[in-house]
């Protein structure tokens, strides 16, 4: 495992990369400066003046990206799938919304180091399994400890909206789910009874999973509602509302059918990866390819995810797929930096390259967004120089020299 780096101790300038700040603005031969974790100077090499005392990397030729920001992730939360005593994602019930995901957040992943050797400098961390997994906080990936790597805690709070529909596995085909209806009630006694909780101050019986709902209703915590199909984002939107209460999607792979009405009422999407099968047998084939374009000619706030926690390592190319089918190039960059980081409330200092934000930035040899050109050959995490090697890269030196001595 890479030692954790240390504190940024030298200003430095990385000179002449193409500079994409995450806001949809590009630099040419770019300056880019920071010191003490924090970006000092963003311009070109016109800037007539000079950066003495600061370390310099000539980045010629090369792309300069703001960190890759993975949401709705388990990263460190698993390690080997089919390793139960690795997993720790999600808790035995239904209802957990007082479980916190961070601390159960391994900085000892192995998965850790390969996904940010492609780019992936931050990630939210959500927990999963039954209807209130509980919630989410934000980390970045280069710490000794969950305390050190916490970014924002316990920021978001997540909600798994019931399927009006099943798929029968035995039959092949999907089916009524009679359970609707109860889940459905089930949830919105939970809320009520969560609300009522906090609005009765006499109360002297400690509930925990109704102590967590109360950043809810005052506002300190945002509602991230899991779902993919377009009546199930409607149905989990005006539900929201009926409780003041603002949500986010995650999933959407609908989304592209009710553009109008998320804009409408203002709804943010964190589109669950690119690379897949479409939703049903009429469906265009590339639907879910080209999904990405729709939502940003629509004007939606959205962002790309991935599913899984070692996949994040391929967050930028369901991106880069994007491009291929509509989605133009700075516009995918944002969805990865700038735009994930407005929708998960850290945009005031992460997310683009700007003066005063933190120094978390990457270099990439080629088009970070193609997987036939990426490679990071140099990252930081709040101006600290993280070392970029990683287990997959250390058995790939091992055996290129045993079949080289043979």
């Amino acid at each position: 495992m890479p030692v954790p780096a240390p504190a940024q101790t030298q200003p430095i300038l990385i000179t002449n990369a193409t500079a994409h700040l995450g806001n949809g603005q590009v630099i040419e031969n770019s300056y880019i400066a920071f010191d003490q974790g924090k970006i000092t100077f963003v311009g070109n090499m016109a800037v007539g003046r000079g950066f003495p005392g600061h370390l310099i990397i000539d980045a010629a030729g090369k792309h300069l990206y703001p960190g890759f920001i993975a949401p709705d992730s388990e990263l460190g939360l698993q390690e080997i799938e089919a390793v139960r005593a690795t997993a720790d994602a999600n808790e035995i019930g239904s209802l957990n919304p007082n479980i916190r995901s961070i601390i159960a957040y391994n900085t000892d992943s192995e998965v850790t180091p390969t996904v940010r050797s492609m780019g992936v400098l931050m990630a939210e961390i959500t927990p999963s399994g039954g209807r209130i997994p509980g919630q989410s906080s934000i980390v970045q990936l280069d710490a000794w400890n969950w305390e050190d790597a916490a970014y924002a805690t316990d920021f978001a709070m997540h909600l798994v909206w019931p399927n009006a529909g099943r798929f029968n596995w035995q039959e092949g085909r999907t089916e009524r789910n009679e359970e609707y209806a109860n889940q459905l009630r089930e949830l919105d006694d939970f809320f009520k009874q969560a609300k009522a909780y906090g609005e009765n101050p006499s109360s002297t019986q400690k509930n925990l999973r109704f102590e967590a709902m109360q950043g809810l209703f005052d506002g300190s915590k945002k509602l991230f509602v899991h779902t993919n199909s377009a009546t199930g984002m409607q149905e989990a939107v005006m539900f929201a509302e009926r409780f003041q209460l603002k949500p986010t999607i995650v999933g959407g792979k609908d989304a592209w059918m009710v553009t109008g009405f998320l804009k409408a009422h203002d709804v943010p999407v964190i589109f669950a990866t690119t690379q897949q099968l479409p939703s049903r047998e009429d469906d265009d084939i590339d639907q879910p390819f080209k999904t990405p374009a729709m939502l940003q000619a629509a004007g939606l706030r959205w962002c790309f995810a991935h599913d899984g926690f070692w996949k994040q390592r391929n967050l930028a190319f369901q991106a880069g797929q994007a491009v291929g089918f509509g989605l133009a190039y700075e516009d995918a960059v944002r969805a990865l930096t700038g735009s994930t980081a407005d929708i998960l409330g850290i945009g005031k200092t992460v997310g683009t390259i700007e003066v005063g934000k933190d120094a978390t930035l990457f270099i990439s040899e080629g088009d970070a967004l193609d997987m036939r050109t990426s490679k990071v050959t140099r990252a930081f995490i709040q101006g600290r120089d993280i070392n970029l090697d990683n287990k997959q890269e250390a058995l790939y030196r091992r055996f290129q020299m045993k079949y080289k001595s043979r």
